[in-house]
């Protein structure tokens, strides 16, 4: 049975969390607010994300040394109590940077075990049979948390300033920490199964071509992950809830009539065409202009981001052991957070330089060139369509 009540209980954690994460996605706000520029900006949100990625390694290793549900438990604490240290600093952005990228850091390692260590578990209790449904639709609650923390932070904002936002992230955290403490843990590691390494299990030709895909696919959502709300502040529109929601309800709409597609059809199908879908809807946002162009781009990168995800995470871990699967699991999740820090970083100096548009442009490139190198990759990766 696919739908138990772990399963459900473990979703709406990863949904908790995931929305204490994206109430930060209007962060670039608050750093322009306080006298930062277009690369402060990519700076700060990269410092998350980089953090994310350097301690992955140590995360997958204690994924599958002490379990998936402690290793929950400790990123929950994080997305409880980080959120309320962006409370103390006050003055201008240059007062407090040096604090702000101390606290990005730490907040970054938290949401990074809180996800790997939630897909994992998901992973531990999904039938093999079911398996690219099962992530796809465990990954509905990550959707639902990408639209519900900044709708809910942008109304709060205006009536309550960013205070409102550094504690619904934190109400958020705390949600997701009491919401998966009745959980039993999935895996115990056993000393008759010899420890693989982080980097034994990266250097397969399969996870290989993964790590590569998700790296540009997280350059593709650094774009509209980070540079959509100061773009569309630039541009006139001060209303992007429509974005999040329509990106985030597309997804799910995806999960729920096309659950079972990867499984029947196979991902060697569906990631080319999913690339293709967030080129065009990067595209899309170069020519923004108001709310129904928000309205299309969130289509088309709903519907892209709805098949690669689950597409990406089935071709990381299906075949992997019990025991390798947090490894597999922070190679996958790990490499976008490497993509999200790479566009987050680089896109800000572009986006200073050239302007938001070009961002865009290099954004929806290198998802094209993603899908090209898939095309190109999977007959020596071992891809087809029974993955």
């Amino acid at each position: 049975m696919l739908y138990t009540p772990r399963f459900m209980a473990m979703a709406f954690a990863n949904l908790a969390a995931i929305s204490s994460y994206s109430c930060f996605f209007l962060f670039p706000l608050f750093i322009l607010d306080r006298g930062g520029s277009p690369s402060d900006v990519g700076i700060l949100m990269g410092a998350f994300t980089l953090s994310s990625v350097l301690c992955r390694p140590w995360i997958a290793s204690m994924i599958d040394r002490i379990g998936r549900k402690r290793s929950f438990t400790l990123g929950s604490v994080i997305m409880t109590l980080l959120p309320l240290t962006y409370l103390l600093p006050e003055g201008s952005l240059k007062d407090m940077y040096a604090f702000l990228l101390l606290v990005r850091v730490a907040h970054g390692a938290g949401i990074a075990l809180c996800f790997t260590a939630a897909f994992t578990y998901a992973a531990d209790i999904i039938p093999p049979e079911r398996f690219s449904e099962g992530i796809g639709m465990f990954g509905i609650s990550g959707l639902t948390g990408m639209a519900l923390g900044p709708a809910v932070c942008e109304l709060m904002i205006s009536h309550l300033g960013f205070l409102a936002l550094f504690a619904t992230a934190s109400v958020m955290g705390l949600l997701s920490f009491l919401v998966h403490l009745p959980l039993p843990e999935t895996f115990r590691a056993s000393s008759a199964s010899p420890a693989i390494s982080f980097l034994a299990v990266l250097r397969g030709d399969r996870l290989l071509l993964v790590g590569a895909l998700s790296l540009l696919f997280g350059f593709g959502l650094a774009a509209s992950g980070t540079f959509l709300p100061p773009f569309a502040t630039e541009r006139g529109i001060s209303i992007l809830s429509s974005y999040y929601i329509t990106y985030s309800g597309t997804a799910v709409s995806t999960r729920l009539l096309g659950g079972r597609l990867s499984d029947r059809i196979g991902v060697d199908r569906i990631i080319p065409c999913a690339f293709l879908l967030l080129c065009a809807g990067l595209g899309v946002m170069i020519h923004l202009s108001g709310s129904m162009v928000l309205v299309l781009a969130g289509f088309l990168m709903g519907c892209g981001h709805g098949f690669l995800y689950p597409a990406l995470n089935t071709l990381a871990v299906k075949d992997e052991s019990p025991g390798n699967r947090g490894k597999a699991t922070a190679v996958f999740s790990g490499s976008i957070d490497a993509g999200l820090f790479v566009g987050s970083t680089a896109l800000g100096y572009v986006a200073e330089w050239s302007g938001y548009p070009v961002v865009f442009a290099m954004a929806g490139a290198g998802c094209l060139l993603g899908g090209a190198i898939f095309w190109l990759s999977r007959p020596r990766a071992g891809v087809s369509g029974s993955v």
